[in-house]
């Protein structure tokens, strides 16, 4: 097989349509894997991977480290709040710090944006990010892809609407990049309190309510409201946005029938997703935390895994 050509993965905007193509077609394999009665293979024995998360995570960094755990490697998750992080150490420090140990891949959670760029400029090995402050969050984005691409059989040309914090998140602008590699049409809708001041730069449809965002729409994907984010008056209250913004039966009946429901978690039940929405038939959310995991699976062996070798997906000893 072919090698991968990237050495990190830091944004969406790096990736080709063919990169991802390649990055979704080998999640593929880790997918079947993970339905195994024994789920552990041998693909990347002798290697190690460094977990560095200084924000909070539950999803994101568990399916790193079983992804890792699973194709055998040797993990290493850093507790920032245990760490020389707490005693002043810098980020650069810490790098080299880590580089000196000789891991193969570091993937990095931070609240700064740029971090894993930063990260990446200093070290040696791989670096796979996993959220920089409001920038990006890659390994969203794909397992999204994969998702959306089993529900619907393609990713080709689909309206995907995206509803909630705009502003803020790191997962509207790597999926709106990802998206737009497959000619989809991504809409936005917010209040305009929560949409980033160059939205357009997104290259979006935006809209203000979202029965017209919704309009027939293929995939339906909804955004925590980050409250942790928030300064000052951008919203009057939750409930008001609940009232006018959030995704519920009522206003679902403008997309298609047959349209998907997302949503990367955490979810505030009631307030931006009702859960008969969330726990509905339409809804694709547990789908898309087995998706993570098969994902970033397919990510530690492309960025970790012998060059130019197929995923060695036999089971280990």
């Amino acid at each position: 097989m072919e090698a991968f050509s990237k050495r990190s993965l830091l944004d969406i905007e790096g990736l080709t349509r063919i990169d991802v193509e390649r990055i979704l077609d080998t999640s593929e394999a880790f997918l079947e894997v993970s339905r195994r009665p024994v789920r552990k293979v041998p693909t990347l024995r002798g290697k190690t991977v460094i977990n560095l998360f200084y924000e909070a995570s539950t999803r994101t960094r568990t399916s790193f480290e079983l992804a890792g755990k699973r194709l055998s490697a040797d993990v290493i998750n850093m507790s920032v709040s245990a760490s020389s992080v707490k005693k002043g150490e810098t980020l650069q420090d810490t790098c080299r710090t880590l580089e000196a140990m000789h891991p193969d891949v570091i993937v990095i959670r931070h609240n700064a944006s740029g971090a894993a760029e930063y990260v990446a400029s200093k070290i040696g090995c791989s670096v796979i990010n996993a959220g920089d402050g409001m920038h990006a969050h890659p390994t969203q984005a794909l397992l999204d892809a994969f998702t959306i691409r089993r529900e619907r059989g393609t990713l080709d040309n689909l309206v995907v609407t995206i509803v909630g914090d705009i502003a803020h998140s790191r997962v509207a602008r790597s999926n709106a990049h990802l998206l737009k590699l497959f000619g989809c049409e991504v809409r936005v809708v917010a209040p305009r309190t929560l949409l980033p001041v160059a939205v357009d730069s997104l290259g979006v449809r935006v809209f203000d309510r979202p029965a017209e965002a919704l309009e027939g729409a293929d995939v339906v994907m909804v955004l925590r409201i980050q409250r942790e984010r928030l300064e000052g008056a951008l919203l009057p209250s939750l409930r008001e946005y609940a009232r006018t913004y959030g995704i519920g039966p009522e206003v679902l009946r403008h997309a298609k029938a047959d349209a998907i429901i997302m949503h990367p978690g955490p979810m505030n039940r009631g307030v931006e997703i009702e859960s008969v929405v969330a726990d509905g038939e339409r809804s694709v959310v547990l789908d898309q935390v087995e998706a993570g995991l098969a994902v970033r699976m397919a990510l530690l062996y492309l960025f970790a895994g012998e060059k130019g070798e197929g995923p060695a997906v036999s089971e280990a000893d």
